[in-house]
Parts: structure tokens; sequence; C-alpha cells
């Protein structure tokens, strides 16, 4: 749809600018999100398409290329951007190139270095079926001929959207959600997204902040249709990216049969289903179901990026049972193609099984080194929040924390949003806010604590004096104005949030009590090392 408006004016005609403001106003492809029209010069040498393409783009980039323009390194650039924004596992470096430079990895067969089924090599297929039947606990083993390779899960989303969808027709999503997903589904399908908006509130059949549920995909559904939106498909991800929710068997088969009923195909992404760093936490995969209500309509994706702490290698893989999806998506596998020596070397990687069944390598070595260092670095990160009294999500997966930082916004919008977010980079800390995630609260922030504890520490001291500066300045800004109560901008005080009512409170005198006090000195106790360098041999 938007496309054809462009090809409408001439594409390279001076109404482009014209054009974008009107796209910017529409609802369902909110363009705020990605575009950044500002200043942008129609190039003569691109088409309509290329131009439209050439400013698709957002906070998320211009944080990213801030960050590889100035890096943070220990020795060489202490004064850099710390990047606790792109979603990478930066914890088992170590473990991966040990494990990727073994012997067993290094074959240069004939094969490898010729064109091979689009699908993918057939002895990785096969070892991506067992792998998958293993870990996602299928029923019964999954088959080889219904997987398909490419480079990423982005090429993946891409695929998907352009064999599902026609050009301007969409595909169902609950926000907030990574990002990305509108970029690979829009620029090359023309595939549009209808959100289904979470919020933090708990009413109703919401249990938890930002809860998905069949009546919000109902309604988000039916407004669709209402506007003349015709939509093809629901997304799932799941752990969730970027609440780091996890979805109960229950909830699964209650979003599978709400699609089944009209008819959509879903699309479940599992990308961070080895990454449930904590034994409370248990994760559910589609393919782990005993019944699914309708496996036509049903794919699901998973690659080695996260789980495997290696996004430099691009691999992911569909599993679908639906042949005719699988050889539509296969031929887009021309253009996607994950290189011979790379296929085997994954290869190698999923089938480490020692003498046990079970990946021996896998699971004895690598998977219970990263969900520990998973675990120390999110308890690190959660209780330096804890200390600056800021509430956040409390889950158990992923590499990320939501964070509510409603409280440093004084008008509560998303250019005050932005203002902080952009405060955050002067200060050489790279985070993603919440309207790169389509989030429909102003003041939501992701925060990556996958990373090394020098790099943690610097970082979290940098958004500390961020957040005090910002502090006073909300502060200075009361004591001229009569005290109003903020209850609109609390965090739901459940055991799904921790909440720091503190800081979440009227500044008002009258308003501390005895309760927030004695809160507070246990926090401080709780995070203070004081005890431990301050022991009665120091004393003597």
């Amino acid at each position: 749809q938007a496309l054809s408006e462009i090809e409408g004016m001439g594409g390279r005609g001076d109404n482009l600018q014209e054009m974008r403001v009107r796209l910017l106003a529409k609802r369902r492809v909110d363009m705020h999100g990605f575009c950044n029209p500002s200043g942008f010069q129609r190039s003569p040498y691109l088409s309509a398409r290329g131009n439209f393409a050439n400013i698709f783009q957002g906070s998320t980039e211009e944080g990213y290329k801030a960050y590889h323009a100035d890096k943070y390194d220990e020795d060489k650039n202490p004064n850099g951007i710390i990047n606790f924004g792109t979603s990478e596992n930066k914890l088992c470096f170590d473990l991966m190139s040990k494990r990727l430079t073994q012997p067993d990895m290094n074959l240069m067969d004939p094969p490898l270095l010729q064109y091979p089924d689009w699908k993918g090599h057939l002895f990785l297929r096969e070892e991506v079926a067992r792998f998958l039947t293993y870990y996602c606990k299928a029923p019964a083993p999954l088959k080889a001929e219904n997987v398909i390779v490419l480079n990423g899960c982005g090429s993946l989303f891409s695929a998907l959207a352009t064999v599902l969808c026609d050009p301007g027709e969409a595909v169902l999503i609950a926000t907030p959600f990574y990002g990305g997903i509108t970029q690979s589904v829009f620029l090359y399908g023309n595939v549009k997204l209808v959100y289904v908006y979470l919020d933090s509130k708990i009413t109703g059949t919401s249990t938890r902040p930002f809860q998905l549920t069949v009546e919000k995909l109902e309604k988000a559904l039916q407004d669709a249709r209402a506007e003349g939106v015709t939509v093809r498909a629901l997304i799932l991800l799941n752990p969730q990216n970027p609440l780091g929710d996890i979805y109960s068997l229950s909830e699964l088969r209650d979003y599978l049969e709400f699609a089944k009923r009209h008819e959509l195909h879903v699309i479940v992404d599992e990308i961070y289903m080895l990454s449930v760093f904590d034994e409370s936490a248990t994760f559910h995969s589609v393919l782990g179901m005993d019944r699914l209500p309708d496996p036509q309509r049903t794919h699901v994706m998973w690659g080695i990026t996260k789980d495997f702490a290696v996004s430099g290698i691009r691999f992911g893989t569909l599993y679908t049972e639906n042949q005719d999806v699988a050889n539509a998506v296969a031929s887009l596998c021309y253009f996607h193609g994950v290189c011979g020596p790379v296929q085997h070397k994954v290869a190698q990687l999923l089938r480490d099984r020692g003498e046990s069944v079970a990946p021996y390598w896998i699971n004895q070595v690598y998977l219970r080194a990263n969900h520990a260092r998973l675990k120390a670095a999110h308890t690190y990160v959660t209780d330096e929040l804890k200390t600056l009294g800021v509430p956040f999500l409390n889950r158990n997966a992923g590499f990320f924390v939501w964070i509510d930082f409603r409280k440093y916004l004084k008008t509560g919008t998303f250019e005050e949003e932005l203002l902080l977010w952009k405060r955050f980079l002067d200060n050489k800390v790279l985070l993603s806010c919440g309207k790169a995630f389509e989030c429909s609260e102003p003041g939501w922030f992701r925060i990556i604590f996958a990373d090394k504890t020098h790099r943690l520490q610097l970082g979290m001291q940098r958004i500390r004096k961020v957040l005090e500066e910002r502090e006073q300045e909300i502060l200075a800004e009361e004591k001229e104005q009569p005290c109003q109560s903020d209850q609109d901008g609390k965090a739901d005080s459940t055991d799904e949030v921790i909440f720091v009512s503190r800081h979440q409170e009227p500044t008002c005198a009258s308003s501390s009590s005895l309760g927030d006090l004695i809160g507070l000195l246990q926090q401080q106790m709780r995070s203070s090392d004081w005890l431990q360098k301050n022991t009665a041999e120091q004393f003597a």
C-alpha cells in the first residue's frame, strides 16, 4: 500500500516528502517507530522502493551506528559506548571459540564447496531434526523433510511473510516486541503488522503486566478487519523479547486455538528456548505439544545465534509440516543460503553427544556454564535496579530486563522517552527505548545484561548517573509546583514486578511512611558490601 502510493506519485517525484507525511499518520504501520524522514534527500539513483528503504530507520539504527563509531574498549577506548542495547550473549566466547576450533570442525569436503539443496544439506537437516526432537521434547521424532535452513531468523521472517501474505496484507503481533521483525516483514514483502497492544496494568483477565490474552487478540483482529485489513498470520515470541515471558502450555494452546478459529498461520519464534537460566522457570515448545490444533498452519523457528552466543554466525531453521510452505520458503533460500563449511560446523555442534544419548558437551559443559553466567549477570543488574528503586519485570529467560523508567518522564510522552534515551547515549551507554518495541506506554526500556562483569559495572554506573541527575531535576521542578499524585505512572505492585514504592510515591512529605523507610533500609542492607569489606579481622 505504501509503495503503491509512492509509485502513484511517480516514485521519483518531488512530492515524496508529502507522501511520507501522509504515511506517518497511518495507524496500522506506525512509521514513527522506524522512519526518520527529517532532512531526507530523494536519490535520483533509487526507485520508489529504494528511496523508501533508504529512510527506513529509527533509534535502534542510530544508536547502533553511534556504538560502532565509538565502541568501549577497556584499554584502547575506556570512555567509549557500552552496548546494553543489542541482544547478544557476550558471556560464552571462551567456550564457543574453543569448541568451534576443535579438529572435527575443520572439514572441507567437495560437497561443502558446491551448491547444496536450497533447503540445506541433508546431513544438517537430519541433525537439526534430532536436536529439536530432544530439546523441544517432541512426542515423536521430528522429520528432516520438514526442516529448512536459512541465514538467520530475520531471513525466515522475511521469507514467511512473503509466502504467507500478499502485499498490503498483515500479520498479528503483540507489543512490545522485537522491532527487527517490522523491517523483516515489510521491506521485502510489503507486509504490515497489526499490533495487539499490551500494557502494564493488571485488570480483567490479565494476571501479570503485559499479559497476552485471547480477548486482546480477538479485539485487535476484529479492529483490523473493521478497517479493511486482511490478517493472514499471528507471530508468537516464546520466550518473549523484550519481556522475558515464557508462555505456559495452556496459554500456547489458547493462542493456537484462536488462530485455528480464524484460519491464521502461527509463526512461533523460539530463538531463546535454551536461554532459560533459572530452574524455577520451565519452557514449553510448540513442538513438544501432544497435539497441534492446526499443524498445517503452525511454523516454528529457532537458531543458534542466541542460545549458543554466536550472533555473528547467521543460521536459522524453520520446522513446518506444510510442504507447500516449506517448498515456497526453500525457493527463497537461493537468496538466504548458509555456506557449506558453516553448515558442517553447525551440524557438528548440534550432534555433540559424547557417550550418552543426550548431547554431552552441550548439556554438561556449555548449557550448565551459560545458565550460571546468565543468572549471575541478571542478579547483578537487577540488584542494582533494586538499589536505585527502579521497577522491572522479574523474568528468567533471554538476555534482557524490561525496566520501568516512567518516573523519570515528567510529562510521560514518547518524545520525552527519546530524550532520556539520547541522554543515556550521551553518557556513553546504549539502551533500547520502549518505542523501538512499539510499547504502548512511554518510559519502558530494555537493558541487555549478558555481558562481562566490568562492563556491567561501568555501564550501571553511567545509568545511575543519568537517573540521579534526572531525579534531581524533577524534584527541583516539583518544588515549584503543587504536589500531585502520579498514580497513573506506577507499576503494578505484584510478584511479577519488583516494585519499590519509595521512588514511585508522590513527593509530599506526608506521603512517606515507616514501611517505605524499612523497605529502603532492607534494600540497602541487601545490596551493600559493607559487611564483606569490614570484617572483624580487618578491624583488628
